[in-house]
């Protein structure tokens, strides 16, 4: 039986959750549920803060656009999120948007635009960003929502990277080998950090900066140029697989999957 019910419709909300609550919905939250969904007084849905935990609720609609929400019962306990951040340099519209939600889909609990000279986009919507991140979080059954940080120039984020985290540094220009194994030799690590660069690649300042943090691994990504977007969700598998929450039988089959691809 799946641990996770997809049979009720699962809303983000920011108010704290408890068994008898009454919680009111957003406008759009009614819209959704009542006009597109179609759902009626004491149907199921499942509410959850990214604190408390998801809780089984009935609706109890009060017009056609409001409707408040009745919590009943705890459906899963909140789960300590793997402390994995991803790194990017912006990109333009909807591929911003689709590498966001898959970003927080490969468990990335923070986000960080980061500017470097050839980033193809140098202001970043971080409303937007962290609405995409909610939407991919209520549709995949995740019980966290991802940070959004602010956006940062890459001199500025080496010069202050903590000595405590190891920073995945995937580079187009480095030396093509076993990505599965130069992760390996990093050994446990509870801190990690994702960093994928702008379609132009880093220039060769940035790069030398980047391999001179103390604790950083340089990947490669394969014999193929990848798209920024789809750089994104292959890393955070790697990354996934090798040092984070996929690490096991899930491991093995990502290692026979990426050796049959080569």
């Amino acid at each position: 039986m799946s641990r996770y019910d997809f049979n009720a419709p699962r809303l983000f909300v920011e108010t704290d959750l408890r068994a008898g609550l009454d919680v009111a919905l957003t406008r759009d939250h009614a819209n959704y549920l009542l006009n597109v969904l179609r759902l009626r007084d004491g149907d199921a849905v499942l509410l959850f803060n990214g604190r408390d935990g998801e809780w089984r609720a009935a609706l109890s609609p009060a017009s056609r656009k409001s409707i408040v929400a009745r919590v009943l019962d705890r459906a899963r306990s909140q789960e300590q999120s793997r402390d994995l951040h991803y790194l990017f340099a912006p990109l333009k519209h909807a591929r911003q948007d689709y590498m966001t939600q898959k970003a927080v889909e490969m468990g990335a609990s923070r986000l960080v635009p980061v500017i470097t000279r050839r980033t193809q986009a140098s202001r970043v919507n971080l409303e937007r960003m962290r609405s995409n991140a909610i939407e991919a979080a209520e549709q995949c059954g995740l019980l966290a929502i991802a940070d959004i940080g602010a956006q940062i120039g890459l001199e500025a984020l080496v010069r202050d990277w903590p000595n405590d985290r190891l920073l995945i540094f995937c580079d187009e220009d480095a030396e093509l080998a076993d990505p599965i194994e130069a992760l390996r030799a990093m050994g446990k690590r509870e801190k990690l950090a994702v960093l994928i660069g702008p379609e132009g690649g880093f220039d060769p300042a940035e790069r030398a900066m980047l391999q001179d943090v103390p604790d950083v691994v340089v990947l490669s990504l394969g014999p193929r140029i990848l798209r920024a977007d789809t750089a994104a969700v292959a890393a955070l598998t790697l990354a996934q697989a090798v040092l984070g929450d996929w690490r096991g039988a899930e491991a093995s089959l990502v290692k026979d999957r990426w050796e049959m691809s080569r």
